[in-house]
């Protein structure tokens, strides 16, 4: 499996993204402090910046990116907010949107070493596009992990899953309530710019 290895603050920075979009709140970066004063954009650099803030966020390479564009360019309706909805529907995602691990990143790891069960199923592809009315649990056998056990308790962090989510707080599962929307995208995109560079 390809690992993206990019520092996460000096990522940050240059994408203009705030490290808490991935689970990091206190990242950040010294180096280059006048990075922002930087001449103006081409159209195309504008256009790449975008799409690599997007892959960048849910930890995408450049071929399975574009056939996730390809595959929302199939569907109906707005092909940006469609390539937008598949993201936000991967597994890892909605690992990490549940709370189930701190980052992103851990949340893909997590996923990978097969932590966690679909409809009672383990499944370990985080690219996995959940649906509607599944339940994302935790496996039984990993339960007893200090990295699980964190998040049962009194001393449980509080996590706010988005709306069209609904985490159980008395057990480590949650459920899709329905379809992610455009506005679930919880980080600032101008998805029309990745449409317009992959058009053409």
């Amino acid at each position: 499996m390809a690992k993206n290895r990019q520092p996460i603050a000096k990522r940050c920075k240059a994408l203009n993204l705030s490290p808490a979009t991935l689970g990091y709140a206190k990242k950040e970066t010294k180096r280059n402090p006048k990075g922002q004063m930087r001449r103006k954009q081409s159209e195309y650099a504008l256009q790449m910046n975008e799409k690599q803030k997007v892959k960048f966020v849910y930890g995408m390479l450049e071929k399975q990116f574009r056939s996730y564009y390809e595959k929302a360019a199939r569907m109906p309706g707005k092909t940006g907010d469609n390539l937008l909805i598949l993201c936000e529907r991967r597994l890892d995602n909605v690992v990490f949107a549940l709370g189930f691990a701190s980052t992103r990143r851990q949340a893909r790891q997590l996923v990978n070493h097969g932590h966690f069960t679909v409809d009672g199923r383990r499944v370990n592809i985080p690219s996995y596009l959940v649906k509607p009315h599944q339940v994302i649990a935790v496996a039984e056998a990993s339960r007893s992990s200090a990295v699980f056990k964190r998040l049962t308790g009194e001393d449980a962090p509080v996590v706010t899953a988005p709306a069209w989510l609904d985490r159980d707080r008395n057990e480590l599962k949650g459920t899709v309530l329905q379809m992610p929307t455009r506005e679930d995208v919880p980080f600032p995109v101008e998805e029309h710019l990745i449409v317009e560079l992959y058009s053409k």
